[in-house]
């Protein structure tokens, strides 16, 4: 007993310098840019569920270490693999999940072509898919009984998909205003990077938003090469 005694008090102490550690980074969060704006108000607040959620401690400060790494280092480069992007933003998933009941129905499925050349290549703008999913879960109606979030990652014939849907409550702003700043900002970076190869299509059916974006990468990479970029 004094044993399972002296190893709970290490292993609570590890968490609490865990914590720490990760607030430190926040404070230090700085992202400027057009390509990493983000709102370290966010962190604080994933920061603050984790620890009111003791039973998940050691679980979601692991998914939020490599989330706030990823945002700090590997969001500097100009571009990063699909591979990269989407194990960021299901870690990102996970970590928002703390702030939703868990009998809320949260769908998450993926469709990844691994044989595909393109997948392993830095082709992608990083943190591109984090404005789709922080949508979602604020916007989403969590309370009523059919309530979801559903979140599809594909990457096949050379491109990249993500569909995000969520049934949006009567009180929330996006019923009334179909695309906010977050939306506005994503689709500027993607015409900036991108120009014509990729599409997102945003659209409201029978209560459910719904975003689907699509990144052509060859034909993105075509373009690169024939004008030396």
């Amino acid at each position: 007993m004094i044993y399972q005694l002296m190893q709970s008090k290490k292993a609570k102490e590890d968490a609490e310098r865990s914590f720490y550690a990760l607030e430190s980074k926040v404070n230090d969060l700085q992202l400027e840019t057009l390509e990493s704006k983000l709102n370290p108000h966010l962190f604080k607040n994933i920061l603050n569920s984790i620890q009111s959620h003791a039973y998940q401690t050691y679980f979601a400060l692991d998914k939020l270490a490599n989330v706030l790494d990823y945002i700090l280092y590997e969001s500097k480069k100009k571009f990063v693999t699909a591979k990269e992007e989407i194990n960021f933003a299901l870690n990102l998933i996970e970590i928002n999940k703390i702030k939703i009941s868990p009998l809320f129905e949260l769908k998450i499925k993926t469709n990844i072509n691994e044989d595909d050349k393109l997948y392993d290549q830095p082709l992608l703008a990083p943190l591109i898919s984090i404005d789709l999913i922080e949508n979602a879960f604020k916007h989403a109606d969590l309370q009523s009984a059919d309530a979801f979030i559903s979140v599809i990652f594909e990457f096949k014939d050379n491109a990249f998909f993500m569909t995000v849907s969520n049934k949006i409550s009567d009180k929330k702003v996006l019923k009334k205003e179909r695309s906010g700043f977050g939306h506005a900002t994503l689709e500027h970076r993607l015409r900036i990077i991108y120009k014509n190869n990729f599409k997102l299509d945003k659209f409201i059916e029978n209560d459910i938003y719904i975003a689907h974006l699509k990144i052509d990468l060859l034909e993105y990479k075509t373009e690169m090469l024939a004008s030396g970029r």
